[in-house]
């Protein structure tokens, strides 16, 4: 997904709106040059979902910053892209309404969840958001749309694969016992993969216990800020992430992302723990981690250490290639 990042005076600046009273969100369809307490959820929301720098303030006014980023969410869930946040867009949301989520879904400790009804592709709102939460929280890839597309149904069928249960890509009562499971065993017989890319097979360059090492050491830095030539979680910059992350598991690599593309073994296809380049300038110049399900973990000059979709509209004409150490 493509990120906005603009400083608090300029979210909130030009041409001020007339004052309406409040609503609840998705009471109301919100546009451009509307200033409203609705506005200011509705970039709470796009804050939370990486479409809004986490530093930005949300003003409650919608100018052309937050218009291009409820674009930007519109053309990431699939949907009508206008700019305007109306019914289709909150429902994506998981917004009913009456602003409450439209999710069925209890959240307690750990990963307890339960939903009413069956979920499978082509479902919207919030209790798709919240099973894309649960499967993220445990590392499989799903998205943040809250809408059950490709990504989310590859998701489950990997967690069902792992869970040991009926793999169908379909969220029903058998997959939401499993989520409550408190532990899912991944599996780590000899050759076999999953749709999250993981694999115990010699051909990953790693086993499957060391990718998970690798993994956990990226997410546990996830919010570090970027910093030009930074190595530590007080501020990395793309390379340098990638650098601490193996050398916290006791690989040393090449420091920056050209040698890293020079020195790495290229893959076609990467699986959990390849290193994936792309070219934001001549030659490869951005360098990550890949976690699965089209998604990598890196760290961004606008975003600090985010995990990003590989296919979104700013990465994806960008891919250079993969490569595994």
């Amino acid at each position: 997904m493509k990120k906005v990042v603009v400083s608090a005076a300029l979210a909130g600046s030009v041409l001020l709106a007339p004052q309406v009273a409040d609503a609840a969100l998705g009471d109301q369809t919100l546009r451009e040059g509307m200033r409203h307490g609705d506005v200011q959820e509705l970039q709470d929301k796009l804050k939370a979902e990486g479409y809004f720098s986490r530093s930005t303030t949300s003003t409650g006014y919608f100018g052309t910053i937050t218009r291009a980023a409820v674009r930007d969410f519109q053309r990431d869930a699939g949907i009508g892209v206008d700019g305007i946040a109306g019914p289709q867009t909150f429902r994506a949301m998981g917004v009913s309404s009456n602003g409450t989520s439209s999710s069925n879904v209890s959240t307690g400790s750990g990963n307890w969840i339960s939903f009413n009804g069956t979920l499978r592709s082509g479902a919207r709102g919030g209790s798709v958001a919240s099973l894309q939460d649960a499967l993220n929280t445990l590392g499989y890839g799903a998205g943040t749309t809250g809408v059950f597309g490709p990504k989310t149904e590859s998701a489950v069928r990997s967690f069902q694969r792992d869970a040991g249960i009926g793999v169908d890509g379909i969220a029903g009562p058998q997959t939401y016992r499993a989520l409550n499971g408190e532990s899912v065993v991944k599996s780590s017989s000899s050759g076999s993969s999953n749709n999250s890319g993981t694999s115990s097979s010699s051909s990953a360059g790693s086993s499957s216990s060391s990718v998970d090492s690798l993994i956990s050491t990226a997410r546990s830095v996830q919010g570090s800020p970027y910093s030009w030539g930074g190595t530590t979680p007080a501020g990395f910059d793309c390379s340098g992430f990638v650098n601490y992350v193996f050398s916290q598991n006791g690989q040393t690599l090449p420091r920056s992302t050209s040698q890293l593309w020079n020195a790495r073994t290229p893959v076609s296809n990467p699986v959990r723990g390849d290193l994936v380049f792309f070219e934001t300038r001549t030659g490869p110049s951005h360098v990550g981690i890949y976690l699965g399900n089209g998604q990598f973990i890196h760290s961004g000059a606008s975003t600090g250490v985010a995990v990003a979709s590989m296919s979104n509209s700013y990465w994806g004409p960008r891919y250079l290639g993969a490569g595994r150490f």
